[in-house]
């Protein structure tokens, strides 16, 4: 496993130096990150507002959809995989390195979507077009499969009684070993799906409204903007 989790972190740093080189680039990417998240909130307000879904609802949105800078986190990891492979129990690293994959995956679709806006004035015909320019339709198959992976994940975690323990017996040896920030990540993994008391229902209504929403805008099937209350700007 401590050579995939490298492997994606290092394929993530690929595309953030690409990035550095281009400002314009990099300014793009960014409004591709905003409206996708924008686009995400829309789609499930109804998630957010309600209590019992509203915490795994914003880890998705924050942690795997947000268009915050993990730089620090994932060079944080990097230097201390072999550690975090050690430290952590085998069930935890396994969803660490579905976290990886996906992260590695949506930063080069994120690239090259960008690279098909003309602006970074981003709305909803022009992400529907450079998403059908982009193509890459196993690919976006595959990042929703991820997705639900890391909750699925999450949720089977829950359901060990002596993990929630474990990782709170991981706080100091993780910061210690420089891994904090994903301590940080799992502890607020954890408890949003914890307190979910069942994820079921939360990852089924994922599927079907993120297949629905990849159809759409491959042009499959109608109605993106209206179905899924995407914003137009």
């Amino acid at each position: 496993m401590t050579h995939t989790i490298l492997t994606h972190l290092n394929a993530v740093q690929a595309e953030r130096e690409s990035r550095r080189l281009s400002p314009e680039l990099h300014a793009r990417v960014q409004a591709v990150k905003d409206y996708q998240q924008r686009r995400f909130a829309a789609t499930y307000d109804d998630l957010l507002a309600n209590p019992r879904y509203r915490p795994a609802a914003r880890f998705f949105l924050d942690e795997l959809y947000g268009p915050a800078d993990f730089s620090q986190r994932d060079a944080q990891f990097a230097r201390v995989v072999p550690a975090l492979v050690r430290l952590f129990p085998e069930d935890i690293v396994a969803t660490v390195t579905t976290l990886t994959t996906l992260h590695a995956l949506s930063e080069s679709l994120d690239s090259h979507m960008a690279e098909k806006i003309a602006s970074p004035d981003v709305n909803a015909a022009r992400y529907t077009a450079a998403w059908q320019a982009t193509g890459r339709a196993a690919e976006r198959q595959q990042q929703i499969d991820l997705m639900l992976s890391v909750g699925s994940s999450l949720d089977q975690l829950t359901r060990k009684p002596l993990v929630r323990a474990s990782l709170l017996m991981m706080r100091g040896p993780a910061r210690a070993a420089g891994l904090g920030e994903l301590q940080t990540l799992l502890e607020t993994g954890f408890e949003a799906f914890r307190s979910m008391k069942g994820a079921t229902e939360f990852l089924s209504i994922v599927r079907q409204r993120e297949t629905a929403l990849c159809a759409a805008l491959f042009g499959h099937s109608s109605g993106a903007e209206q179905w899924l209350g995407m914003p137009q700007a």
